[in-house]
């Protein structure tokens, strides 16, 4: 019996060019992995990943691997899974539960499916494997060493969860780390905001009044990337302090 949960394992060769070519332009990553094919970090460890599925997120979960892990993997966003990166991960071998525009029930499904391998670390995206190791499967507690999570959604979650006294097992806020947030939320976040906005609508930015809703790091970068483009930028903001940053930025705002 198959051990995925995918929408066409015949897709996998489409997923496999995506994969190797993430893999030649990520000299980190594949720095980490000779460290971890060398040492084994994870041998034997069960890790749960619940992660946007796409090319370079795959990448990382065959990092792990790498390092001894023995990995389940689901998308933490139905829109964002590619169903030939899923397939290509299966077809190695891995533990993969996702497929693009899952319903809610088939997404919940599937978090399942990753969480029935009983992991020991989890790497979450927005605090679902978390919220449900701590509801509907906290027979799987005894399992779990600990794990992190990278966004702020999530992390608001976990600190919700820890202030009531519920948290089972400690996590990393891997979204409060200078590099994710400096980097990741700033740059990352605004280059792909606008690139799926142009792409979907196919129209280009200069001339367009866009409006951001909250002057975090998030926003920051796309309100940056818009103004580079020629946008004329409105930022909405309800802390006092963020807002008269955006003044500053040479931004409107309300």
């Amino acid at each position: 019996m198959a051990n995925y949960t995918i929408k066409d394992i015949n897709l996998a060769p489409e997923g496999r060019l995506k994969i190797d070519w993430v893999r030649a332009h990520m000299p980190v990553l594949n720095a980490i992995r000779a460290e971890f094919e060398k040492e084994q970090p994870f041998k034997g460890v069960r890790v749960a990943v619940c992660i946007h599925l796409e090319a370079k997120t795959a990448y990382l979960a065959e990092v792990l691997a790498a390092g001894g892990a023995d990995v389940s993997i689901s998308g933490s966003n139905p829109l964002s899974t590619q169903d030939d990166v899923a397939a290509a991960l299966a077809q190695a071998g891995m533990k993969v539960h996702s497929w693009y525009r899952s319903t809610d029930a088939e997404y919940k499904e599937h978090l399942l499916k990753v969480l029935d391998h009983r992991p020991e670390i989890v790497i979450d995206d927005g605090g679902d494997l978390v919220e449900l190791l701590h509801t509907e499967r906290q027979d799987l507690l005894q399992y779990v060493q600990g794990g992190c999570e990278e966004t702020t959604t999530g992390v608001l979650r976990l600190k919700a969860l820890e202030s009531q006294g519920g948290l089972k097992f400690p996590m990393m806020a891997v979204n409060d780390a200078l590099c994710k947030y400096l980097f990741d939320n700033r740059y990352g976040t605004g280059e792909s905001v606008l690139s799926g906005i142009m792409r979907t609508t196919n129209l280009i930015m200069a001339g367009k009044t866009m409006v951001v809703m909250g002057y975090g790091w998030c926003g920051k970068g796309i309100a940056m990337r818009a103004k580079g483009l020629g946008a004329k930028i409105i930022v909405t903001e309800i802390d006092p302090i963020k807002a008269i940053e955006a003044h500053m930025d040479g931004l409107s705002n309300e």
